[in-house]
């Protein structure tokens, strides 16, 4: 088990919620339109990475790899972020969240699976319900800015519903029984713009433009040097 402790919203009160998490999974390739997940698909492909053996896809990496910090140490230059919903299951319930599928491209080119691993994924510390956004999931937004070369530039951007609907998302993964207690589920992101590449700080967010509320959260990626 791996403690981390959120807010969530608490009949209008911001209330601390620590929730115990023993599985992570990034669920991958989970676009609702074929044309803009294979869009995403030939971005990786140009980098050498292999297409998925299926579409969606379910990785699984360590707990222990979430983290709310607001910085994160990875080794040499060939990593980016990817802002995702996160689904949390605790107690029946299911709380959203926002975060970084931060990835080792390198290493992703060889195994994906493996890329999982290899770097922290930074989430932001506040969660809302699921039954509270369900209603208007798809005009949900994901968006995501990023530092390169000294300047702030729009990443990624879309709303949900270029995602696979929620519910199916977990049942795909989980079957009948849903999303389990002690669960984080990445969702899934957009293809970025301009391609992926590598940045000094990732900032990312999930907006609610109906409740007119935003989950943000940004980090600093220090870069380790690669000696051999």
């Amino acid at each position: 088990m791996y403690d981390l402790t959120f807010t969530i919203d608490d009949k209008g009160l911001p209330t601390p919620l620590t929730l115990a998490i023993d599985q992570a999974v990034i669920a991958g390739w989970t676009g609702r339109d074929p044309v803009a997940r294979d869009k995403h698909i030939a971005e990786l492909e140009a980098l050498g990475i292999a297409r998925p053996a299926t579409t969606p896809i379910y990785y699984r990496c360590s707990a222990r790899r979430l983290t709310t910090e607001d910085s994160i140490e990875v080794c040499g230059e060939d990593s980016s972020g990817e802002v995702e919903f996160v689904l949390i299951g605790w107690q029946g319930r299911i709380f959203v969240g926002c975060g970084s599928d931060h990835t080792d491209r390198k290493v992703e080119s060889y195994s994906v699976t493996v890329s999982k691993q290899m770097c922290d994924k930074p989430i932001a510390s506040e969660l809302w319900e699921l039954e509270d956004v369900i209603d208007h999931w798809d005009r949900m937004i994901l968006r995501s800015h990023a530092w390169i070369d000294g300047k702030r530039v729009l990443y990624q951007e879309g709303t949900l519903a270029g995602m696979l609907p929620v519910k199916e998302l977990i049942a795909r993964g989980f079957g009948d029984d849903g999303l389990p207690d002690g669960c984080a589920m990445f969702g899934g992101t957009f293809a970025a713009k301009g391609g992926i590449r590598p940045a000094s700080r990732f900032e990312f967010e999930l907006e609610d433009p109906v409740l007119k509320r935003t989950i943000r959260h940004a980090y600093d990626v220090v870069t380790l040097p690669v000696l051999g």
